[in-house]
């Protein structure tokens, strides 16, 4: 473990290095994802809001599968890729019926990551032969807004399992979890996945963004916290608000 900076819980034996101490090496920013979503459900006006911001610079942005029809899903996933987006569809419900719903949308949407759900081998196969990647949720999630129970050693084993069964990463709710801290779930999903680490849910601060970088995640997820103008408060605007975040991120 030569050149890692202290607390190496990241340690990857594929990488041959811990990928936090990589991130703070060479001042790697977090992936920030601009979910159009409030509530954990994708808002109404979503086309006009992306007609607002698609010239802020985002790279990534997503959407739920609740809130709007399939149609607009569809037009507003064509318009993010026309200005060169990673998309993601996540899903909101977690009950095996509505989960592979969602995978089927995601198909049918042509969003580039599926996050979100539990019925890893049957949404795997679902999105066999698309060029789609899933990440789907470790822990136990439940309710609406989905809380996460579950504590760092579960987390750990899943995403170990989402791995072997060929995920792409994993979409960690660390921010809603119930048993355990935040920062040590991201940690234990880190410790367990090469793939592409997403802490979604309830990041709204820009310390959460520097201690979810120091703790090995790969990117962040951020849609209420702009929408309620709660990120950066006095600032009237989405638009703001997203400058305010990737200016964040670095």
């Amino acid at each position: 473990m030569s050149g890692c900076f202290g607390d190496c819980a990241a340690w990857s034996p594929t990488l041959g290095d811990c990928r936090r101490c990589r991130q703070l090496a060479v001042g790697e920013a977090v992936d920030f994802i601009f979910m159009l979503t409030r509530s954990d459900e994708t808002v109404a006006d979503c086309l006009e809001t992306w007609d607002a911001v698609q010239d802020v610079g985002l790279r990534h942005a997503g959407f739920k599968d609740i809130g709007v029809d399939l149609a607009t899903l569809v037009e507003l996933n064509r318009q993010m890729h026309e200005r060169g987006v990673t998309t993601y569809l996540e899903v909101v419900s977690t009950t095996r019926e509505a989960c592979l719903r969602s995978a089927r949308a995601a198909v049918e949407i042509g969003v580039d990551r599926l996050m979100g759900g539990q019925e890893v081998a049957d949404t795997l196969n679902l999105l066999e032969g698309t060029a789609i990647e899933y990440l789907p949720f470790p822990g136990l999630p439940t309710g609406h807004p989905t809380r996460l129970g579950g504590d760092g050693q579960l987390v750990e084993r899943q995403c170990r399992e989402f791995a072997d069964m060929g995920c792409s990463g994993v979409d960690l709710l660390a921010y809603r979890a119930t048993d355990a801290e935040p920062l040590d779930l991201v940690r234990a999903a880190r410790r367990a996945t090469d793939g592409y680490l997403v802490v979604a849910g309830s990041v709204s601060t820009v310390g959460q963004i520097a201690d979810l970088r120091r703790a090995g995640a790969d990117a962040f997820t951020i849609g209420s916290a702009v929408f309620d103008e709660s990120f950066s408060p006095g600032k009237r605007s989405v638009v703001s608000q997203l400058v305010d975040v990737l200016e964040a991120v670095g």
